[in-house]
């Protein structure tokens, strides 16, 4: 079917899309961590019944079973190497039940989002993305053997970078497909990312995409409200409804109920047609019964007793917003080329932080004018960052470069923290991925986050202190950090390593903190590659210096570290050394001196907690 035939088929009346089939594969039987996909291959009896349900209940398109077929879903069971067989099965289920049928039925391709971030929010590019759905969607298309799909339905989603790379997979695919796009809403009625439908309806009624709509989220009541604000802002697109049997609730037994009725779902589907939607059906917690439900509601239309929502869309509305904070001493001391020295310092193993505040103390009176605060090191149970950093500032008096690293944390804890510190006037950042869970004292606890290092460079410097949040909804007053970026000057791949630099740069750092330099010749060796390639390096660089401790010191952290390579003869001469804490002062600044003219700080590290050879590396510097 093209999409001119499929626009004529929806102004005949709203079509009826069939309902879940996750959950009602669930509810007979199936594994909640099994992969509903491959069932298209091992057990495809138990699909096609599920399908001539939904046919028998009467609905108009019936989806195939593929939601999760993607190469990345699929690798987390370990069939990646099946996207083309698993979708092709998937169609080939689905036609056969199509051909016993005794009406015209379409078919559409269930494509799901990926299970990955895509940058800047993640690790995932846009490239690679869009040839993930490029290789399903070519499977649902053209599968080897048969008919393939009438049209797709792009569903579920929550990003609109993934929606974008799904459809132009599609377009480059099946140019004349019909294509329907489906969001995903929280009980908030924003995505998951923080859109508001008013937004999402503007943004994808642009794209090349012929239906529009809500699927999944709440029940159906949250989405009558969606699809009524989205109507308002995209009047010339059909939209569809689609909505879960309500929120789901977990019995005692550990099972998962879905509340709303068929009979319910009758009487909103005069309410989704009295809004203007062109599509209806059901999703999570939905069944045939449902589906029958509503095609019963169809071909007997009559007023609904549901009172459709009065939207009020304000264009153009804006806050009153307070001024941004005054630059930070850190943001003047760069912008006047003075020399940073900064130290690292871990918060204590409990809420006792003198000894902590003491040694802050003496560094600042050694000359360091800046204490860099790390959060969680080596993932290790410390006090809060933001809490050490604070006390510091409140203490002592000196500022704080705040280590904000992005693992654990969900994109809503990112801006929440971000905001706390920022009112406690920690306004240096350090942004980091942070050390992995596996590696510290809970190797079990939760690992994940939402957004990569480069992403929040890039949501601080053009959203926060522009005013906005993630969502693009007004903050009270913008933020105004000084964000600062990791580097390595003596990289393993430094043509990798300049290419990192520059896509920071552009995100928007400040400043850069390096890993430790021991070698200052291929310090200088990068910082000409990367001026060759990208053009003069003027980001501020504030170097690592980590004075060795011992001959045990240098072998463990050149043979075990990950990036770190002491030269040979730094490690012979901490092995001949007196006194080594000593040697290790004197190498530390004799490298400080080597790479002076290439750096605008120092970032000193101390081993096992001596604060107080840093502070003789100070007195050198």
């Amino acid at each position: 079917m093209n999409r001119i035939d499929f626009r004529q088929k929806l102004a005949e009346g709203a079509l009826l899309l069939d309902g879940a089939m996750g959950t009602v594969l669930h509810s007979r039987g199936v594994a909640l961590d099994q992969s509903f996909d491959i069932l298209n291959c091992r057990q495809p009896a138990v699909v096609a019944a599920i399908h001539r349900a939904y046919i028998d209940a009467g609905a108009d398109i019936i989806e195939t079973n593929s939601f999760s077929a993607n190469r990345f879903k699929l690798a987390e069971h370990g069939l990646e190497d099946s996207v083309t067989k698993v979708n092709a099965a998937a169609v080939n289920v689905a036609r056969r039940v199509i051909a016993g049928s005794f009406k015209p039925i379409l078919l559409a391709g269930s494509v799901g989002p990926l299970g990955v971030r895509l940058a800047p929010l993640g690790r995932v590019p846009l490239p690679q993305a869009q040839l993930a759905f490029t290789e399903q969607i070519q499977a649902l298309v053209n599968p080897s053997d048969g008919l393939g799909v009438d049209l797709l339905i792009i569903e579920t989603m929550s990003d609109l970078m993934e929606i974008k790379a799904s459809v132009n997979a599609a377009r480059e695919v099946a140019p004349d497909m019909p294509i329907i796009v489906m969001m995903t809403f929280s009980r908030d009625d924003r995505t998951l990312l923080g859109l508001g439908s008013a937004e999402i309806a503007i943004k994808l009624s642009a794209l090349d995409v012929d239906v529009i709509g809500v699927n999944c989220s709440g029940g159906p009541a949250q989405v009558l409200r969606l699809i009524v604000t989205m109507r308002e802002l995209a009047p010339d697109t059909p939209i569809a409804a689609v909505p879960n049997a309500g929120w789901p609730e977990q019995t005692a037994g550990g099972r998962v109920m879905y509340p709303a009725t068929p009979a319910y779902f009758a009487d909103y589907t005069h309410a989704f047609v009295e809004a203007g939607a062109a599509i209806v059906g059901g999703c999570c917690g939905t069944d045939q019964r449902h589906i029958a439900a509503m095609r019963a509601a169809l071909d007997a239309p009559q007023a609904s007793s549901v009172a459709l929502p009065v939207v009020r869309i304000v264009h153009g509305e804006q806050q009153d917003s307070a001024p941004a904070d005054p630059p930070t001493r850190l943001a003047r001391a760069l912008a006047n080329g003075e020399f940073v020295v900064t130290a690292e310092m871990r918060p204590p193993k409990g809420i006792a932080a003198q000894k902590m505040l003491a040694g802050a103390q003496m560094l600042k009176e050694v000359g360091a004018n800046f204490l860099d605060v790390a959060d969680v090191p080596l993932a290790r149970m410390r006090m809060g960052a933001w809490a050490a950093a604070h006390l510091i500032q409140k203490e002592i008096g000196l500022e704080t470069i705040l280590h904000f690293p992005t693992r654990g944390r969900s994109l809503l804890r990112v801006q929440s923290d971000l905001l706390a510190a920022h009112a406690l006037g920690i306004r240096n950042l350090f942004v980091t991925m942070g050390d992995p869970a596996r590696i510290g004292d809970y190797p079990e606890a939760m690992d994940s986050y939402d957004i990569v290092p480069t992403g929040l460079i890039e949501l601080i410097s053009q959203q926060f202190d522009r005013g906005l949040d993630k969502a693009g909804a007004q903050l009270d007053q913008p933020t105004n950090f000084v964000v600062g970026c990791a580097l390595s000057l003596n990289p393993a791949k430094p043509e990798h390593e300049a290419r990192l630099l520059a896509k920071k740069i552009r995100s928007g750092a400040d400043f850069a903190l390096t890993q430790p330099v021991f070698d200052a010749q291929q310090a200088r060796d990068f910082i000409a590659l990367y001026e060759a390639e990208y053009g003069p390096l003027t980001l501020p660089l504030i170097a690592g210096i980590m004075p060795l401790f011992n001959s045990r010191n240098a072998l463990f952290l050149h043979n075990e570290v990950p990036g770190i390579i002491i030269p040979e003869m730094y490690r012979q001469r901490m092995d001949t050394a007196a006194d080594p804490q000593a040697e290790g002062v004197a190498i530390a600044a004799e490298i400080v001196a080597e790479i002076r003219p290439i750096i605008h700080g120092v970032y000193l590290m101390p081993a096992f907690g001596r604060y107080d050879l840093v502070a003789d590396v100070i007195d050198r510097v």
